[in-house]
């Protein structure tokens, strides 16, 4: 049984790949068995997500030492073979995808599925390419599982039709392949030089270089660090995402919402990994704080100045990331467990907020066009209607305006920190650790520049959301009435209902990420997990 449960670290990984490879075999026609076989992987994703989760924390007895589990993929040891590594960290991020993913789907299948080709393959590599990122254990496997995701996302962007989104979609895909180079390029100087890329490895052997050979690894490093900011949406190269995110059609835009946290995801676990080395400049307060502060500045500017909501939700993903790599740069790990927290809600609140302005819009008088465009493009006609209509319609729900209107509260309270939900909790714990940090005689400065960075950019989101809450709901005599699936509805509801949850579990939710900061911040049980990995078949007795 102990065997069995071993291989589920690498089924989030496989799982996705052999749906999205069974779905290519057949073609758009066969849209029923493709919702099958996607319904099948998603729910299959958040069991293993929640099993993997119980086994890292001990309630589903396992040999994995400190809650660290090891999967050899081919029985080659580390630092030889690729390895899938499942710990505190990688699972927090898998359960976040998988949550996220499902409100995604189920929302792309009310309609936007059928707005393009091949939408089902591509959602299923790109979750197949997210979960390997969070598990990878080697450099080289996280390039491979970042271009896999990005090669998804690449479809998912243009998917639909619009001069608008090819535009930004061009913008976006040039921005990563830039990004992709300098990962190329720093994992050949590092590999030169310590003649590895095993995460768990890499660590060891940083630490015994010295002279040339140090100086020649954090200039790799540094490189490293440039590329994952830029997937982390890092100022001055994140000027494509507003435009490139208000143009996805709302699911992938939803889902798009966790794609900056993959590059924040990295910066924190290889620099937790090189910090008994003394962590290069490039993964430390060094870079991270002052590049942090700069996006959290630019994405408050943004939300301020622009007055299309769209766009306002892509400078809410900035603001977060700037957020996020400003508390992460700071020293020591005392603010690493709360922006844990506030990676969480950001995440869920953002992936709701995207789906939510696409039924608000059906509020207003031409709310259906660009639905209305993609549909004609592609010459698809609704399932449960013969004749093509520009309305959208759907099964109507009761009280569809106060469900739009209370969501939009709801993601306008999370993102803003304010009381009463689980976004006031979690920039509420940042702000109680940076005051902590200051009294702790540590740089003082850096403390009170993010407090007053969290504090103005939620007082912007307040201004920004109340400004656009008002030309949507009240000054407009011409609104109207949508109905809406539960497919739609539903999804939205379930986000905003997780962040709500978590108001009520932040106790033993914050508890289980400070454990994690801790975690962290001590990696030789990390290391030793990875390297001291043996192969399955010299327990066995020998090679067969």
């Amino acid at each position: 049984m102990t065997a069995w449960l071993q291989h589920l670290s690498i089924l989030p990984v496989a799982v996705p790949l052999a749906a999205g490879a069974a779905m290519l075999l057949t073609g758009d026609s066969r849209r029923r068995w493709r919702l099958a076989l996607g319904l099948l992987s998603i729910v299959i994703q958040l069991a293993l997500a929640l099993t993997l989760l119980s086994m890292t924390t001990g309630y589903i007895t396992m040999p994995w030492p400190d809650g660290v589990g090891v999967y050899l993929l081919g029985d080659w040891p580390a630092p030889f073979g690729i390895v899938a590594v499942v710990d505190r960290l990688s699972v927090v991020m898998l359960l976040l995808t998988a949550v996220l993913g499902a409100a995604a789907w189920t929302y792309a299948t009310a309609r936007w599925d059928r707005s393009g080709v091949h939408f089902h393959p591509l959602f299923q590599f790109l979750l197949m390419g997210l979960n390997g990122a969070f598990l990878t254990g080697d450099l080289f496997n996280l390039f491979v599982f970042f271009e896999v995701l990005l090669a998804a996302s690449y479809g998912l962007m243009l998917h639909g039709s619009g001069r608008a989104r090819v535009a930004a979609g061009l913008h976006y895909v040039v921005i990563n392949l830039v990004s992709s180079f300098l990962l190329l390029i720093a994992m050949a100087i590092i590999y030169g030089v310590t003649g590895t890329l095993n995460m768990a490895d890499l660590a060891v052997q940083a630490g015994l270089l010295s002279g040339h050979e140090r100086q020649l690894f954090e200039t790799g490093a540094a490189i490293l660090g440039v590329a994952f900011l830029i997937k982390a949406a890092a100022w001055p190269l994140n000027f494509w995402l507003p435009a490139a995110y208000a143009s996805a059609c709302p699911p992938v835009g939803g889902m798009f919402a966790i794609m900056t946290k993959v590059g924040i995801y990295a910066l924190l676990r290889i620099g937790s990994l090189l910090l008994p080395t003394g962590a290069p400049a490039a993964f430390g307060g060094a870079w991270m704080f002052p590049v942090g502060m700069a996006t959290l500045a630019f994405g408050t500017i943004g939300i301020l100045a622009t007055t299309q909501v769209e766009r306002q939700a892509g400078y809410c993903i900035i603001m977060s990331s700037g957020t996020l790599l400003a508390a992460l740069g700071m020293p020591g790990v005392t603010l690493t467990g709360p922006a844990l927290f506030y990676l969480i809600v950001s995440v869920l609140t953002l992936g709701a907020f995207f789906m939510l302005l696409e039924l608000i819009e059906r509020t207003q008088p031409f709310g259906a066009e660009l639905l209305a465009v993609s549909l004609e493009a592609f010459d698809v006609e609704d399932e449960e209607s013969p004749e093509r209509s520009d309305d959208v319609v759907g099964v109507a729900i009761p009280a569809a305006m106060a469900f739009l209107g209370l969501a939009f509260i709801a993601c306008g309270l999370l993102v803003t920190g304010l009381p009463p939900l689980s976004g006031f909790v979690a920039k509420f714990a940042l702000l109680s650790a940076a005051l902590g940090t200051s009294a702790l005689d540590l740089p003082s400065v850096a403390s009170w520049s993010l407090i007053a960075g969290i504090l103005i950019s939620g007082m912007s989101g307040i201004i920004a959301f109340s400004r656009t809450g008002i030309r949507l709901f009240w000054s407009n005599e011409d609104m109207i009435v949508p109905r809406l699936r539960i497919s739609e509805a539903g999804p939205i509801g379930a986000l905003v209902l997780a962040c709500v949850l978590l108001t009520f579990w932040a106790g033993p939710v914050m508890s289980y990420l400070d454990n994690t900061a801790r975690y962290l911040d001590k990696p030789d049980a990390y290391i030793n997990a990875v390297l001291s990995q043996s192969p399955v078949r010299s327990v066995g007795g020998g090679q067969p």
